[in-house]
């Protein structure tokens, strides 16, 4: 038994076994080229930092969400001293938010006890 012979196509491109040589690419405009006094080495001025920081910033986060009207609320109280509370629910929910109140006047980093004293 012998293997059928391929049919003949109806376009046979011929291929070359070498590819053609690459072409340079054009030169790219220069991006970021110093300019007027730039160029000449004159320092630029800064300004100011618009918000200068207060040294304050969170420690305590009450994050509520409720996915669609009708549906159970949640809620997650934090706190970088370790609080961390979640609750399910409308009633959970309000419990939490006076919870998260509450802790504002009893957490140790907002409300130090060294400093009281020494006062």
């Amino acid at each position: 038994m012998s293997t059928p012979s391929r049919p003949r196509l109806k376009s046979i491109t011929p291929t070359s076994d070498q590819l053609p040589a690459a072409e340079p690419a054009a030169p790219r405009p220069a991006v970021g080229e110093p300019k007027g006094a730039a160029r000449k080495g004159v320092p630029s001025a800064l300004r100011s930092d618009p918000h200068p920081g207060d040294d304050r910033y969170p420690i305590a986060w009450l994050a509520i969400s409720s996915p669609r009207y009708g549906h159970m609320p949640t809620a997650t109280s934090r706190c970088e001293c370790g609080w961390d509370r979640s609750a399910i629910g409308h009633a959970q929910v309000r419990a939490l938010i006076e919870a998260h109140a509450a802790h504002r006047t009893t957490c140790p980093l907002r409300n130090p006890r060294e400093g009281r004293a020494a006062a």
